[in-house]
């Protein structure tokens, strides 16, 4: 068994700065201004979404050739949506997938197979709503 670590740290929270702890990456952290920020940097949502579709989106190559579809040619959306109430927040996710010209139920049939396999999805499970959209 292999396996890969990475870290990062953040000062000030969301309206701070978010770096990788191998000095790879830098941001600048804001809160929306959707959600009453400036909108003036990035946000852990919109990190989480860019993860999550790209894990996701090699769940489908993955498996892509096991459905008789080429998952190389996938294009995967992640919006991922925070809603806040008076005391907390909480996340949704919708995956996309869009795989040009394939047959709509094989698409389907992979698409579910990849969201039982990926590691977003299984760590989401039961505590974050994922929807799942073949488009």
């Amino acid at each position: 068994m292999t396996s890969y670590t990475t870290s990062g740290s953040t000062k000030g929270g969301r309206e701070g700065r978010a770096v990788l702890d191998n000095g790879g990456l830098a941001l600048a952290m804001a809160f929306p201004k959707e959600l009453g920020g400036d909108g003036a940097g990035h946000n852990p949502e919109q990190l989480f979404a860019l993860g999550y579709s790209a894990c996701y989106g090699q769940a489908i190559v993955a498996l892509g050739r096991k459905h008789g579809l080429d998952g190389g040619a996938a294009k995967i959306t992640c919006a991922v949506t925070l809603t806040k109430d008076d005391i907390s927040f909480a996340l949704s996710v919708e995956l996309m997938v869009h795989i040009p010209g394939a047959d709509l139920e094989k698409v389907k049939a992979l698409v579910e197979e990849a969201h039982q396999i990926c590691p977003y999805s299984r760590a989401t499970r039961n505590n974050v709503p994922v929807t799942l959209t073949v488009v």
